[in-house]
């Protein structure tokens, strides 16, 4: 087996900067996925997430793209696997392990004695043992003694300059104790600082708990936010001056609801769990009622300062969180699919999404001009990009603003 090859399972918005991140640090990288037209990007050394550029992409020599099946040769010569693949929620709002399973499934075919294997998708505890294990082990080989398993969460931020990924500390585990070696040792040729915990059910609880405490600290806000707003107390400025407090206390800011893959969906694969034990969170099942019933109210707050005849609606950001170009779960999606359904006019402006879907139509992003601000009967923002001509949206005749972004213009 060639020494120094890694192989990423997963190219998305975890896989590909953690691949990116194998290869800068002299591993060579093997890059699958299934889907055909992100290897094809990639060979023609573009990007399609907003935190890497192109010019990185075209820079690293050795990141090698292949489609899934296609690349098994060189996925065998490697000797550390990592899996990064999607795990969302189903409509019922359970664990939709279906990208985990398939990607097992490759594995268990072509895995190669000796090599080590680590997970990173978010799950609930006990997906790694009691879900993967068994398909690995269909192999005819047994983890601990002929290949190595393990479960290490990913941590990624995307559009956050502070963190690079390799300085976010890496907690790690293992299915045995010399799993938990193996991985040691790989992870410390990448990471600044390693974790270890005794076990994957601490990992993949770790992960579920870290977004589980965002879930309930900003539904918080968002459900204080909206009482203040009827008891006429500006509950941003009360929230600026509590963040001075320098020990004990965290801010969280108010938004439109929760979106991107991990703090709506991490919280339901623990509720999920919970219930197939007879056990329940309260908390947990507020927090996410909370979340859901926001954009819901966002339409209402925008609905309110319409006219009857009014019906033009300008959405200035579609993606979750500012600087990215990630829709996954985004409240926006929801909120323009309602006023579309009550007969609104919705345009949307969105520096770093180009286009999407809503009731199954295409829309794409318009320009930004003062004749689009002008004619928009009111303005909703909903993402605060920092790419955004605020000064320009500030002049619109009526604005809901979700996010508090026009407080600093």
């Amino acid at each position: 087996m060639t020494a120094k090859k890694v192989a990423v399972l997963g190219l998305d918005y975890v896989g590909l900067p953690l691949a990116l991140l194998f290869a800068k640090k002299g591993f060579e990288v093997v890059g699958l996925d299934i889907d055909l037209h992100k290897i094809d990007l990639l060979k023609k050394g573009k990007s399609y997430i907003s935190d890497v550029s192109d010019e990185v992409i075209q820079n690293e020599s050795k990141l090698l793209p292949f489609e899934l099946y296609s690349g098994a040769s060189a996925f065998k010569q490697c000797d550390y696997v990592v899996v990064t693949v999607p795990t969302p929620i189903t409509k019922e709002h359970e664990p939709d392990l279906q990208a985990l399973i398939h990607a097992s499934e490759f594995l268990k075919s072509e895995i190669s004695k000796g090599q080590t294997i680590i997970y990173e998708s978010s799950t609930y505890p006990g997906t790694l043992e009691e879900v993967i294990l068994p398909i690995l082990e269909q192999s005819g080989l047994i983890a601990g003694a002929d290949f190595y398993l393990g479960y290490s969460p990913e941590r990624v931020d995307p559009a956050n300059d502070t963190y690079s990924i390799d300085k976010i500390p890496k907690v790690v585990s293992g299915h045995t104790g010399a799993c938990l070696q193996k991985i040691n040792e790989f992870y410390k040729e990448v990471f600044q600082e390693i974790v270890p915990v005794s076990s994957p059910k601490v990992a993949e609880m770790c992960k579920l708990f870290e977004n589980i405490q965002r879930l309930v600290n900003i539904s918080l806000v968002n459900e204080t936010n909206s009482l203040c707003e009827q008891l006429n107390i500006d509950f941003s400025e009360a929230l600026q001056a509590a963040a001075t407090k320098p020990f004990g206390f965290t801010p969280y800011y108010p938004g439109p609801g929760i979106g991107g893959h991990c703090i709506p969906v991490d919280p339901l694969y623990f509720v999920w769990k919970l219930k197939q034990n007879g056990l329940t969170s309260e908390l947990i099942e507020a927090a996410h009622q909370i979340n859901e019933q926001m954009t819901k109210k966002v339409v209402e707050r925008a609905k309110q300062r319409l006219a009857a005849n009014e019906k033009n609606i300008l959405i200035i950001g579609v993606a979750y969180k500012k600087d990215v170009n990630d829709v996954r779960e985004s409240p926006a999606i929801p909120i323009c699919e309602t006023l579309l359904d009550e007969g609104y006019e919705v345009n949307y402006y969105d520096p770093h999404v180009e286009s999407i879907l809503l009731k199954g139509r295409k829309f794409e992003s318009v320009e930004l001009t003062k004749e689009k601000i002008d004619v928009a009967d009111v303005v909703l923002i909903l993402t605060n990009h920092r790419k955004v001509d605020w000064k320009l949206v500030k002049e619109a005749k009526k604005i809901v603003d979700t996010r508090g972004v026009l407080n600093q213009y």
